[in-house]
């Protein structure tokens, strides 16, 4: 079990790197070419390079981060990166938390960081044998210094259509305190989950697997719910016939199932509720 760490007194700089992966992946049934494409325009417009970039912006902006330089690239015939260098804020330490409390909502590509660094790269996909296609988004907010990705999860969650999300959260090397003692985690954390708003948590179920002792923290997001008309692409659920409707529904929830628990299904194996 993690341990409860007091206020630290640093000698010099704090070289700890805290890094933190976020996968989203958002899934929907788009049948025919013309759908099939009609998606990977319609993903390509709304994560754009452009959009991404102001995304990681606001992310910069809440884990207190200043941006250095950003690269962006739109790719063809689809796809998005985006890469931000970034460096610690000129602010006061005491306003630099490490608090296993949520990050803020959102109110309504690649950036460069002094010692740390802010990634995005798009991935959509189509499978035309089933209908399915996906897009995910892979961020990455590795930090060095007091600032913290974890408050900017509630944000990312919130700003990107996400039917599952991964996260993993690893603290790497050490930093030393005024008595020389090496310390290699900074602040108090037992789930990436403490740092989730409780409205989010309730839209999805969540797995941890976490190694305490190594500073490894992972966590699975699915969402609950599921309406089909959420995840049909310019078809109706009324415009389908009960067969169509379960058929759909049965592909659309073992996509799901397969991408949370990173495994092809064999045919006794049950979907998830």
């Amino acid at each position: 079990m993690p341990t409860t760490l007091k206020k630290l007194r640093l000698h010099g700089f704090n070289n700890l790197t805290k890094t933190l992966s976020f996968n989203i992946y958002d899934v929907c049934y788009a049948d025919s070419d013309e759908q099939r494409e009609a998606y990977i325009a319609y993903i390509d417009e709304a994560y754009n390079a452009e959009r991404l970039t102001a995304i990681l912006t606001d992310v910069a902006d809440i884990i207190g981060a200043n941006i250095l330089n950003i690269a962006h690239q739109d790719y063809d015939p689809q796809g998005a990166s985006v890469t931000m260098l970034i460096s610690e804020e000129g602010i006061a330490a005491e306003s630099l938390s490490n608090n296993a409390t949520p990050g803020p909502l959102p109110d309504a590509v690649v950036a460069h960081l002094d010692k740390s660094h802010i990634t995005v790269h798009t991935y959509p996909e189509t499978n035309p044998q089933t209908g399915i296609s996906t897009f995910r988004a892979d961020i990455d907010v590795s930090t060095c210094g007091r600032i913290s990705p974890l408050k900017a999860l509630n944000y990312l969650i919130h700003s990107l259509e996400s039917d599952i999300v991964i996260m993993d959260y690893r603290v790497r090397g050490f930093t030393r305190d005024v008595t020389g003692r090496k310390h290699f985690i900074d602040h108090n954390i037992s789930s990436i989950q403490n740092y989730v708003a409780r409205k989010t948590k309730s839209r999805y179920q969540m797995v941890d697997v976490n190694v305490y002792q190594e500073n490894i923290f992972h966590t699975k997001m699915v969402i609950r719910d599921f309406r089909l008309d959420d995840y049909l692409f310019c078809i109706s659920a009324d415009d389908l016939s009960p067969q169509e409707h379960q058929r759909i529904q049965k592909l659309l929830r073992r996509e799901l199932t397969e991408i949370f628990y990173g495994r092809n299904l064999g045919r006794n194996l049950e979907f998830m509720d």
